[in-house]
């Protein structure tokens, strides 16, 4: 889900970027002291998930478990995934630093919504439903982010990109199976071995 670098126009990066760092900031007075660690256990997570990842295009396929950072720290995800992401720029070179901003606010913000309504229902639901919000929070967190690096591409780019748009909505799809299992299955566990992780 990574943008490549030189693909989005001067406009997207720098409200991109922008964006990222008010949400990044937001996210940093969020976490408490107290789940600092647990936000580094996070932010490797997702660096070791998505350095497996198939090229598509001018993006990349594979696992994002945004979605789990945001039902486990909602803006607190903003910073986790910022950092994971400039490791990746700057160790592997995959979106470039140009791009951080952008890609930043594709992964985070979805990944504060979808933990938000999880919370949410959560909240209001039955326990032995929390497992299916889990996995609607995963294959969402996903179906958003796509949405949103479409739409960063169609800003910069419009018709240029409609061929590679395509492409990556219907790479996705598996992806967002995937991430709804994957999310589903670690917070049934915590649910038993760790509930106070969870909200």
């Amino acid at each position: 889900m990574h943008i490549a670098e030189g693909v989005l126009s001067a406009p997207v990066l720098l409200a991109g970027g922008a964006l990222a760092a008010a949400g990044v900031g937001l996210g940093l007075r969020q976490v408490p002291e107290s789940r600092v660690p647990f936000a580094g256990l996070l932010c490797a997570m997702f660096f070791l998930a998505s350095l497996i990842h198939l090229p598509v295009g001018i993006s990349s396929v594979h696992l994002v478990l945004n979605g789990l950072c945001g039902i486990l720290l909602g803006w607190g995800a903003f910073p986790v995934l910022a950092v994971a992401l400039l490791l990746q720029a700057l160790l592997f070179g995959f979106g470039g630093l140009s791009a951080l901003g952008v890609n930043t606010l594709v992964m985070a913000t979805p990944a504060v919504i979808c933990g938000a309504l999880y919370r949410l229902a959560a909240r209001h639901g039955a326990p032995g439903v929390s497992r299916w919000l889990a996995a609607a929070a995963g294959a969402g967190a996903v179906a958003l982010g796509v949405i949103l690096m479409v739409s960063a591409l169609w800003l910069s780019g419009g018709h240029r990109y409609l061929p590679l748009m395509g492409l990556v909505l219907l790479a996705h799809l598996p992806v967002m199976l995937v991430e709804a299992l994957v999310t589903a299955v670690i917070v049934s566990a915590l649910q038993r071995v760790r509930p106070e992780l969870l909200p």
